[in-house]
């Protein structure tokens, strides 16, 4: 092991050491194996034999699966038709993919290491990287213990519900305390994962921020390296940590309940709920934080006081330079974390549906087929990211950072696109429909350009080199309120092409995959899931180019407070725009891969409430005032909560303004550097205050739709047993259509307030302290907490009713037998 590598294994094993948060993870990691190894030896149902157990109908045939379709029509319990089967080995394909995760973590660490090798800059620097540092790491360390918390009461409460539930009718054999076992750990496996990948993602960026403003004072090629691969750190680590929970849970799900390969991701559906539910408290608690700092801190710094932004002497800038790690950082890699899981569940578990249908041997390809395009998107996204650099001898005046990151994520789109066909032959191809996998691969490519359309859309409407941008700067000449009009307006209007880029390539899919099997309903949900992996492909660069915003804000902020030279502070803060268009890219991505992840999750909250009733629901009729009320329940539930989240950042931001204000006046010589301001004090002010306000929000997201769904299954079902489960089915349709719109708006109406700010800073249209400036600082001050509060609240909160649903559905059904009687 040579220097470094010796180097770089002591700074690691020093950080296991001496952090309790990591010694306490690798304990509950230990403490899972455990229970998976005691339920494996307790949970054998008595007769089932060695390979007995739960789901048993793997090798099934045509006629058998006919039987059992036909008795679930008529309510009535199956028999076991399909036979016990021989429970196979897990396919080489998942070994594979599980060799390729492993090495995405070794290649994220090496990001690191080359990132961390860089030089901290002067001693100026590291005093505020400290701060920053500290900061972050107390607020994470408080908001996750209450998030642990409240996750560990959702886990009681998701065992009990299926420890007394009936066994599913189509699975017979099932027990209760199996069932209960399989999702409450996979809820806490999502849930730990997806804390651990926001809390590293933070890790790194906090170190990360004050070597990219160093490399600022000697190269703009240099800073633009360093910071995103400190992004990539945080993209490839969640890609992989991903795919290895599926890969662990598969392995230990099968010993507690000896089940066939396509039928192991249903019972993984506590999966994506844990990660979503910490995904939502992670992204309201630090949206809220980075959001009502970055407000009082413009609002007293820059609009009162005349003070540029990151000012030393502004005493929220520390809080605001917090925020944008624990909000933009430490939130959307929860948030990412969750994405990736639901999307790669829904899919699996379609895959598997379908592939019941095939010949034995290509089952395990339609149901591996989304882990391994992640395991190709680890693959296209490092090289990706290798192969991005600004050319060398180019100056800042003549180079256009965007452009440089996107060269970048050129080459791994057309890495994915090989990717997707080959991977379509070697694991979708089948001899009794030989053209199927070309029509599978259609619909990963349509998902794939869908994912570069986005990025192409949310530029023009957030970057200042576009008109709607331009026009809000213009706008901003005749006052604050006409800038606010034109934001609103550019929000409004970047709703219509995201939708109907979703619509066409949701139908495009479906239809294409339908008919790769002669026109079988199951071929068209799999072809949205093949699309919907398509977009996702190189959802690992994405993520790198999200964190390079965060990570280039803080460096510009460090520049700033440790009094650079100016064209140290150019570079950066051209940087900062270009981070601003990355961050509303990888929003609009998100909400875009959200809306076809809830479809394919719809359809398999259809599927389960047919399993559990043992009745088909062939449609959702929104004339039965049940379904309609429960859909307006779901569209008022997500502008409720979006105004939630701006009330917080509020009244969060009022305290911030208040503290800073009695800091100008009791310290007065702050603004001549005689005094300095107190930065703890307002960094513990916005830490309370957010950790205060996110939990009403939370709450209410995770009790309104199970509210909905019982309350109209105990006073409507005498009629319908499953009007429940319909009222629920509206309240999704509803919630989807309300919350992708409404994110749309919200994200890129922040993104074009935050740049035409930045544009107008340029020197246009009278430069920084202008009348025009002024207003386009009330402008984003506006945009702050709709795009990283809201907005990216709404990208988790339409998985999480998606999910919350899916593993609640026996709360909406009743018994069928009894209203039949």
């Amino acid at each position: 092991m040579n220097s470094a590598s010796a180097k770089a294994f002591d700074m690691w094993f020093r950080s296991f050491r001496n952090t309790n948060e990591i010694r306490l993870l690798a304990i509950a990691i230990a403490a899972v194996l455990f229970i998976f190894y005691v339920m494996a030896s307790t949970s054998r149902p008595v007769g089932d034999g060695p390979q007995g157990g739960f789901l048993r109908k793997g090798g099934a045939d045509a006629a058998g699966l006919m039987h059992a379709t036909e008795a679930l029509q008529a309510g009535e319990a199956p028999e076991d038709v399909i036979g016990q089967g021989v429970i196979a080995p897990f396919p080489l394909m998942l070994y594979v993919v599980g060799m390729f995760a492993i090495g995405g973590l070794f290649f994220a660490a090496w990001l690191a290491q080359w990132v961390l090798a860089k030089d901290e800059g002067d001693k100026k620097m590291q005093e505020v990287s400290d701060a920053i540092r500290e900061g972050a790491a107390g607020f994470l360390r408080t908001q996750y213990t209450t998030i642990f918390k409240l996750a560990a009461v959702v886990l009681v409460l998701i065992f009990c519900l299926y420890s007394v539930r009936t066994p599913p009718r189509n699975l017979p054999g099932v027990s209760s305390t199996s069932l209960a076992a399989c999702v409450a750990i996979s809820f806490a496996t999502g849930s730990v994962l997806s804390a651990i990948a926001g809390y590293v993602g933070m890790w790194v960026a906090v170190r990360s921020n004050v070597r990219v403003a160093s490399a600022a004072t000697r190269s703009f090629q240099e800073a633009v390296a360093v910071g995103l691969r400190a992004g990539a750190f945080s993209g490839i680590l969640v890609v992989a940590m991903v795919l290895l929970g599926i890969i662990a849970l598969l392995f230990g799900v099968r010993m507690i309940v000896p089940a066939h390969l396509h039928q192991l991701p249903f019972l993984l559906v506590g999966y994506s709920f844990g990660a979503s539910f910490v995904a939502l408290f992670a992204q309201l608690g630090g949206g809220i934080y980075t959001k009502a700092a970055d407000v009082g801190a413009d609002m007293v710094g820059k609009v009162e006081s005349d003070i540029p932004e990151d000012d030393p002497r502004n005493p929220a800038v520390i809080a605001d330079l917090v925020g944008d790690n624990v909000g933009d950082c430490a939130g959307r890699g929860a948030d990412l974390f969750e994405s990736i899981a639901g999307e790669i569940l829904a899919a699996m578990i379609l895959g598997g549906g379908l592939s019941r249908n095939l010949p034995v041997d290509v089952q395990g390809g339609y149901v591996l087929f989304p882990l391994a395009i992640h395991a190709m998107d680890l693959v296209v996204s490092g090289i990706g990211v290798l192969m991005t650099e600004v050319p060398k001898g180019a100056k800042l005046s003549n180079v256009d950072p965007m452009e440089v990151l996107k060269s970048g994520y050129k080459i791994s789109v057309a890495l994915a696109g090989v990717g997707i066909v080959v991977i379509c032959r070697l694991l979708l191809y089948c001899d009794a429909h030989p053209t199927a996998w070309m029509h599978f691969a259609a619909c990963g490519l349509l998902g794939l350009a869908t994912a570069f359309l986005f990025i192409l859309v949310t530029q023009y409407y957030t970057d200042f080199n576009y008109p709607p941008v331009k026009g809000i700067a213009q706008a901003s000449l005749t006052g604050h309120g006409t800038n606010v009009i034109a934001g609103m307006a550019v929000g409004m209007r970047a709703t219509a092409a995201p939708a109907g880029i979703i619509g066409c390539v949701l139908l495009a899919s479906y239809k294409i995959g339908r008919a790769a099997f002669g026109g079988i309903a199951g071929g068209g949900l799999f072809g949205t899931a093949v699309a919907t992996m398509g977009m996702l492909s190189t959802v690992a660069f994405v993520l790198a180019m999200d964190v390079f915003g965060p990570i280039t804000d803080n460096a510009g902020g460090i520049v700033e407070m440790s009094e650079q030279d100016e064209h140290v502070r150019d570079i950066t803060d051209t940087l900062d725009a270009v981070g601003n268009t990355t961050k509303a890219i990888t929003k609009g991505f998100s909400v875009g891969s959200a809306s076809l992840a809830c479809f394919l999750l719809f359809s398999a909250f259809l599927d389960e409430v047919a399993e559990i009733s043992g009745m088909k629901v062939d449609a959702v009729d929104l004339a039965i005032p049940e379904v309609f009320l429960g859909g307006l329940a779901g569209a008022t539930l997500v502008v409720y909560f979006s105004g939630q989240c701006m009330t917080a950042v509020g009244s969060a931001a009022q305290e911030v303004v208040k503290n800073v204000r009695d800091q100008f006046r009791e310290r007065p010589g702050i603004m001549d550097g005689t005094q300095k301001p107190d930065y703890t004090l307002c960094v513990s002010i916005v830490t309370m205050a957010a950790l205060r306000e996110m939990i009403a929000p939370g709450l209410i997201a995770a009790v309104v739709p199970l509210l909905t769904g019982v309350v109209f299954r105990l006073t409507s079902s005498v009629d319908d047993p499953l009007i429940g489960a319909k009222a629920i089915a509206g309240f999704l349709m509803f919630a989807t259509v309300t919350g992708v719109l409404f994110a749309i708006f919200l994200n890129t109406a922040g993104g074009a307030w935050d740049n035409a700010k930045k544009y107008i800073e340029k020197g246009v249209h009278g430069g920084k302290g202008s009348a025009a400036h002024k207003a386009a600082v009330t402008g984003d001050t506006v945009g702050d907490p709709s795009k990283d509060t809201a907005g990216p609240a709404l990208h988790v909160l339409i998985k999480l009713l998606s999910t919350i649903t899916l593993v609640c559905t026996p709360l909406f059904v009743s018994d069928a037998h009894h209203h039949r009687a």
